[in-house]
């Protein structure tokens, strides 16, 4: 059996171990989709959003890109946001990032790797941007610093879209917040930024430049 074919059977047996729990499962599974959060988070294959925090498939709605951007010329992104917000509905949009992130990395130390170089781009003018805070540091912690800021610029960027303005502005409940995860021990964390509002939004804009100075990151769920 080949690699492939292994891969379709690990799935006849999810399948029919999901049946045998929940026999009606995937007959309700066909016929709505309702999920109360969607997830834009990186593509880095050691993470599996879903299963990792608890959900069933259903459950959340999810977009990935390398470095869990958010551009505003990006229509793939900006169309699994309008799906989410203006059709399913959605209360949470989580904006998840990870400590040692691949394209974080590349992004910080100018690595050029190809056609990749221009989408990390963004993370290099954030770099510049905080290049005093991220020199600041020890070299050693530069990149998780680099990472958290890329986590709650990116959390701006969602609440900067017309399609998360125009729900609030119609008194839609949405929320968005900034997570970050910890590859070495599985565990993701609140970095503690929400917003919820235009003026949420705008205090944030304000406090973006100290905030990302002072982010208290509790230390001890990082395993080093």
């Amino acid at each position: 059996m080949n690699k492939l074919e292994n891969l379709l059977e690990k799935n006849k047996k999810w399948a029919a171990n999901m049946k045998e729990n929940d026999p009606a499962f995937f007959e309700r599974l066909s016929e709505l989709q309702a999920p109360e959060f969607l997830w834009i988070g990186c593509s880095d294959s050691r993470i599996t959003p879903v299963t990792s925090i608890g959900l069933l498939p259903g459950e959340m709605f999810v977009h990935r890109n390398i470095a869990n951007l958010v551009v505003h010329t990006d229509m793939n992104c900006l169309s699994v946001i309008q799906f989410a917000v203006d059709v399913l509905e959605v209360k949470h949009i989580i904006v998840c990032g990870h400590y040692g992130c691949g394209g974080v990395k590349a992004a910080l130390e100018d690595t050029r790797l190809g056609l990749i170089d221009n989408w990390l781009r963004h993370i290099q003018d954030l770099h510049y941007k905080y290049i005093d805070e991220i020199n600041g540091l020890p070299e050693s912690e530069r990149l998780d610093k680099l990472c958290e800021i890329n986590v709650i610029e990116q959390v701006v960027s969602v609440g900067e879209t017309t399609i998360v303005q125009d729900a609030w502005l119609r008194g839609q409940s949405l929320t968005v917040h900034g997570w970050i995860y910890h590859i070495s021990n599985g565990i993701y964390q609140d970095i503690g930024i929400n917003v919820d509002s235009l003026e949420s939004l705008e205090k944030l804009r304000l406090e973006t430049l100290a905030k990302c100075k002072n982010v208290k990151i509790k230390k001890a769920l990082r395993v080093k």
